[in-house]
């Protein structure tokens, strides 16, 4: 997971921050409008979360359960397609590993593209950090276009540690990189975007909040 330097912030505070209470903050819906059949709605969401959030799980469970053709796309998975020369970004954010970056991210946008073109629906997941413009959501929405919607999956930081430390490979990550870039994910509250905190749910609960999330987005797009 690419963990990119954070933007400098006032006082030159990073790390760990506390999180509000959880729950989902629902985008604002019209009261006379009924919610879109988000189950038959041709569409592309972005997952966003940080490691250990159970996004790509989320994702799949996601994608695979719809009564519409659907596909996951993981930019972790599509880093990892290079093999000699990868950039690993834990050892360290460089100009390296931000090219590698982006480059997926253009793979990810042709392939929701090509998706959407031929009717099939799509889940991206990623860990977009609100700090971090230049690898952050306006590059999601230049490559895969203006309808992309965007949900935010946070739960707590004692869930996430619990996840990653069950992870294996270039995937665990250090308890340290853990809160820190859960920290910079409380970012997230305040942008406008749906946020889910699945820290007390299992995967089908929140397969079932991120349609809920979804479903008002289409109603009010989010302002981003």
């Amino acid at each position: 997971m690419p963990v990119p330097p954070p933007a400098p912030l006032d006082g030159g505070t990073t790390g760990y921050i506390q999180l509000p209470p959880g729950g989902m903050v629902p985008a604002p819906q019209h009261a006379h409008e009924a919610p879109p059949d988000v189950a038959h709605t041709g569409l592309a969401v972005l997952l966003i979360g940080p490691a250990g959030a159970g996004k790509t799980t989320v994702a799949r469970y996601w994608a695979e359960r719809r009564r519409v053709p659907t596909a996951h796309i993981s930019l972790d998975d599509v880093r990892e397609w290079v093999r000699s020369g990868f950039a690993d970004p834990r050892s360290g954010w460089d100009d390296h590993s931000e090219a590698q970056y982006r480059l997926a991210r253009r793979t990810c946008g042709f392939a929701a593209r090509n998706f959407l073109a031929n009717g099939i629906s799509c889940i991206l997941d990623d860990a977009v950090f609100p700090d971090r413009p230049a690898v952050g959501l306006g590059g999601w929405k230049r490559h895969v276009g203006p309808g992309l919607i965007p949900i935010v999956l946070l739960p707590g930081l004692d869930v996430v540690l619990e996840r990653n430390a069950a992870r294996t490979g270039t995937r665990r990550l250090s308890d340290e990189e853990v809160a820190t870039i859960h920290g910079r994910m409380a970012g997230w509250y305040g942008s406008g975007l749906p946020i889910i905190d699945n820290s007390r749910h299992d995967v089908a609960t929140t397969a079932r909040m991120l349609d809920e999330a979804v479903a008002r987005s289409l109603s009010a797009p989010p302002p981003w």
